[in-house]
């Protein structure tokens, strides 16, 4: 048996909704709440004009906030945590430590916001970024220099499901620029399935709106990091800009990943039997759950499941705006990771900020359709994708 100051390390499921204090790090609680209590102010009074306590100004800190972070901290394997108002403030916040003159790589196929937001570095930053396929690893090496600053990874990335060897290009990466950094969107996956700071990363993020809340009811991000310096470097930005999330959209983050695994094992059990049943008929489906994906065995080398959003092609532009509008169950939305499904044409709506030339140039097929599955009951969902597949007509087509 364990004495007290053993920390002992449980299954991910487990990880999630046990808080464990026990190594002084988290904020105190003098009454032994069950759930964290929500310290919703701005200010803290102080004993005296000269020594300050832990907390003073919510903007700095707040209890509340400090409960999430070491949380978060400890089911993605990070030194810190820090939990910001969105998923964009996350991936800003990391790219404030890029500096004029230095440089990006990242992928051809990312989160439109993502591609927004490098864009606007290279028009008044000057930060240069370079686009490659990173479902090949040795793509990277010709574009690394001593300007390399950061390496930005999506896997599965957004909307077309590709896979980035995380351990081979942190290897690449760290021995050829020793000051780079790589950094991973794990939106897709969530801590529950797939933790890139174990397999060589230094920084992850997250929109926090997505899985790891799982309610669309709340918007935020999270940023996790395994060095102290850079962690300081983060909070830094944080301080300074006041982008720390607030009390209580802290408590209901809190509050939705410790339902996590059991949202994370539904939805994903359900989105194996759509990606079946599209493949079945004939429809060109991305998918890592699939054998038939090109990445399968590399994506289950580093994640513990196949997550919940998928994506297929259906051949024609019209068909498929037919068919997402004929859906009842299936939500038009631009989001993913919530406990409704959702359907959404991403060169329409996610991913139409990035000019259609270059869409075609990083083959990004117009007519795709991207489903993210929810908790309902899997015939309920089928049964409705059924009825818009041959309403639409693109069933017969594929056939």
């Amino acid at each position: 048996m364990a004495d007290n100051t053993t920390r002992i390390k449980y299954r991910p499921a487990t990880e999630l909704v046990y808080v464990d204090n026990s190594d002084g790090k988290g904020p105190k609680d003098n009454y032994n709440a069950a759930s964290m209590p929500i310290y919703q102010t701005a200010t803290f009074k102080q004993q005296s004009s000269t020594q300050m306590g832990e907390y003073d100004y919510s903007r700095s800190g707040n209890p509340t906030r400090s409960h999430v972070e070491n949380h978060l901290a400890k089911i993605m394997s990070a030194k810190r945590a820090f939990a910001v108002n969105s998923g964009m403030t996350a991936l800003d916040v990391i790219t404030r430590l890029v500096k004029a003159n230095e440089e990006v790589i990242a992928g051809n196929d990312l989160y439109g916001g993502t591609n927004r937001l490098l864009s606007f570095l290279a028009t008044h930053n000057n930060v240069k970024t370079h686009h490659i396929d990173t479902t090949n690893s040795e793509a990277i090496i010709p574009y690394l220099s001593e300007k390399t600053r950061l390496v930005l990874l999506e896997t599965p990335t957004n909307p077309l499901m590709k896979i980035a060897d995380i351990p081979r290009i942190s290897e690449i990466v760290h021995e050829r620029c020793p000051n780079a950094l790589v950094v991973v969107d794990n939106t897709m996956m969530s801590p529950y399935l797939q933790r890139p700071l174990e397999l060589g990363a230094d920084i992850v993020y997250h929109s926090g709106t997505k899985y790891l809340s799982g309610h669309h009811d709340l918007m935020a991000g999270v940023v996790a990091v395994k060095d102290d310096a850079i962690a300081d470097k983060i909070y830094f930005t944080i301080n300074a800009t006041g982008v720390g999330l607030g009390p209580f959209d802290c408590w209901l983050l809190m509050r939705g990943v410790k339902t996590l695994a059991v949202r994370m094992d539904r939805q994903q059990a359900s989105a194996m039997k759509i990606a079946d049943f599209l493949q079945a008929h004939n429809f060109k489906v991305h998918y890592p759950g699939l054998k038939t994906h090109p990445q399968y065995e590399l994506h289950a080398k580093m994640s513990a499941g196949p997550g919940a959003v998928l994506s297929f092609e259906t051949g024609d532009v019209e068909l498929s705006e037919k068919l997402v509008e004929l859906t009842r169950l299936w939500g038009i939305s631009v989001s993913f990771g919530c406990v409704n499904s959702l359907i959404s044409m991403p060169c329409r709506m996610s991913h139409a900020s990035i000019p259609a030339a270059v869409r075609a140039e990083r083959a990004m097929p117009e007519d795709l359709i991207r489903l993210c599955v929810g908790i309902e009951d899997v015939e309920d969902l089928l049964e409705d994708l059924y009825h818009a597949l041959t309403t639409s007509g693109a069933l017969k087509l594929a056939n």
